[in-house]
């Protein structure tokens, strides 16, 4: 039985299509359209396929309901706002690399992407975009923390994230296959996150803790161990599920991911019973 999808203009929620578990799948990045009022502000040419895209990774992921876990996706282009910066614009790292702003102006390669060539978008209109198009997503993200927390004790929320293999201007090497981001160590238990990293590492894929990637503002924000509210990030390179020029799905690649992902998932909801 397919998922039934729950829509808003900012999230697509797919409901679970067996008994339900406490775990949340975030994927903030993989929305593509752009609100009517905004559209012709960009760059026509870019907007038909936007740069900096987690492309497919809910699709990636759409094994989730059948095990009982909720996803929320964003339906919106992070050009429009980026749903996992700090809404206050508190940049998450400080080690010199390029951060693009909550709502951004270039790509990660640094090109214009609005017809104007702006070099940032003025407070009042990131105010109106916050209340627009950030905060539904955020508090329908709490809300369903709230409810596995309140159905079960407990909850974990993994946000699901892909990048380019190579951005040299965030890191100068090529990616890691795996990224897994906590927060060093402090939006999950150390349980959780042992499981996690032993899972991830049976895999035939190169695993990194924490570096490059600490886990965005949603894995911070809403990682609460201490009150039974895990969040972990895990940001994958493109070519893992894509094709080489990270332009197509690759159903053979993609699958083979899809099968750890299952198994470290499958774990999780055990050790959280």
């Amino acid at each position: 039985m397919p998922a039934k999808k729950e829509m808003n203009k900012t999230y697509f929620i797919e409901q679970t299509t067996a008994p339900e578990v406490p775990i949340i799948l975030s994927v903030p990045h993989c929305g593509t359209a752009f609100p009517h009022e905004l559209k012709n502000d960009f760059k026509k040419e870019l907007t038909h396929a936007p740069d900096d895209t987690d492309w497919f990774v809910h699709k990636l992921y759409d094994f989730a309901p059948a095990l009982g876990i909720t996803m929320i996706h964003a339906n919106y282009s992070r050009w429009v706002i980026d749903l996992n910066r700090d809404p206050e614009s508190k940049p998450l790292y400080n080690d010199g690399r390029i951060i693009t702003a909550l709502c951004p102006t270039t790509t990660f390669f640094g090109a214009p992407i609005y017809n104007d060539e702006r070099k940032e978008v003025e407070q009042q209109e990131v105010n109106r975009r916050v209340q627009q198009y950030y905060k539904p997503y955020h508090s329908k993200l709490a809300e369903l923390i709230e409810e596995k927390k309140e159905k079960f004790g407990k909850v974990l929320l993994w946000d699901c994230h892909s990048i380019r293999q190579h951005v040299p201007t965030i890191y100068k090497e090529k990616f890691p296959d795996l990224i897994l981001g906590n927060a060093d160590g402090t939006s999950a238990s150390e349980e959780i996150i042992n499981i996690t990293l032993n899972s991830l590492q049976q895999g035939d894929y190169s695993v990194f803790h924490n570096h490059p990637f600490k886990g965005g503002y949603i894995t911070r924000n809403f990682g609460k161990p201490a009150h039974q509210v895990h969040a972990l990030q895990l940001e994958m390179s493109k070519t893992m599920y894509m094709d080489d020029q990270e332009q197509r799905y690759s159903e053979a690649r993609a699958n083979k991911m899809r099968d750890l992902l299952k198994a470290v998932l499958t774990k999780l909801i055990i050790a959280l019973k």
